[in-house]
């Protein structure tokens, strides 16, 4: 019987060579790279559903040791951001179990996307889902790409609006990521997210593409309909290669009337947990 691994490689090349013959004919560089996001995003889906107990694969063991590291970090009485994606969901997965043994206590969760509330729910995590009085003690999150001043780009599971929401009321944001999220400059490993109303998208897609983006709205897996972000709105993945100045790009969208918000997070992270073949690593900033 075929292994985890080699199901999942087939699936992955499988959904590629679709996609690719698609792109072939009419695509551009952007579409191409979307299309690939969009086939990591439907293998999360699948993995989720097939993993039972310890991760199957060497990237998900270093996921699961950097966010239980991270974990570590949670006492009782916190109120903690909840952060979404693969590396988030092991830590809320710990959190989860911490708290049905009573380690942690009177514990209050915000969580940064539906799919994160649901999982919380399911593992008995008090929530404060729309507001909370108290400020966020800590918020337990996973990013696209980290570079090294700490800065992110976030949002490929379209939750991006909520997740800076979050990031910003937290006195202390903690990104967790294993080492292939890392690059010298943002942009070169991952594209960047723009959420945008649907009234006059296309003005903003121009309007991103006079910035040096190749723009392509987000689909849904097979591009049958456009994939709207948590919050509703449309998405627009940016690919701009590796950004020189990504302070001064975030600055530039976020005066943009039409856009909603951008996947740039700037300023926000003061820790950074990094696992891979060589151990977890935690940077604060200084």
């Amino acid at each position: 019987m075929p292994s985890y691994d080699d199901w999942r490689g087939q699936l992955t090349v499988g959904l590629s060579l679709v996609w690719f013959l698609k792109e072939l004919r009419t695509g551009t560089q952007a579409e191409y790279f979307t299309h690939h996001q969009r086939i990591a995003e439907a293998i999360k889906g699948v993995d989720a559903q097939l993993r039972v107990g310890d991760p199957a694969t060497a990237r998900d063991r270093h996921k699961q040791a950097a966010a239980e590291r991270e974990v570590e970090l949670v006492d009782s009485g916190m109120v903690v951001g909840l952060g979404s994606g693969s590396t988030a969901t092991f830590a809320v997965r710990r959190i989860g179990a911490l708290v049905q043994k009573g380690v942690l206590r009177d514990l209050l969760g915000v969580p940064t996307s539906r799919a994160t509330a649901q999982q919380a729910r399911q593992l008995g995590i008090p929530l404060a889902e729309s507001d909370w009085e108290r400020p966020i003690d800590l918020t337990i999150d996973g990013a696209d790409e980290v570079d090294p001043a700490y800065d992110l780009i976030k949002g490929a599971g379209g939750a991006l609006l909520r997740e800076k929401i979050v990031a910003q009321a937290s006195r202390r944001y903690v990104v967790v990521v294993d080492d292939s999220k890392l690059s010298e400059r943002l942009g070169t490993h991952a594209m960047l997210p723009v959420e945008a109303l649907d009234f006059g998208w296309r003005a903003q897609a121009r309007f991103l593409e006079s910035l040096g983006a190749q723009v392509t709205r987000r689909t849904g897996v097979g591009g049958a309909a456009p994939s709207a972000a948590d919050a509703g709105h449309l998405v627009l993945d940016c690919l701009f290669g590796p950004l020189a100045q990504p302070s001064a790009l975030a600055l530039t969208l976020a005066t943009r009337a039409g856009i909603v918000e951008h996947g740039l997070f700037i300023g926000l992270a003061t820790d950074v947990i990094v696992a891979g073949a060589g151990g977890v690593r935690h940077w604060t900033r200084a």
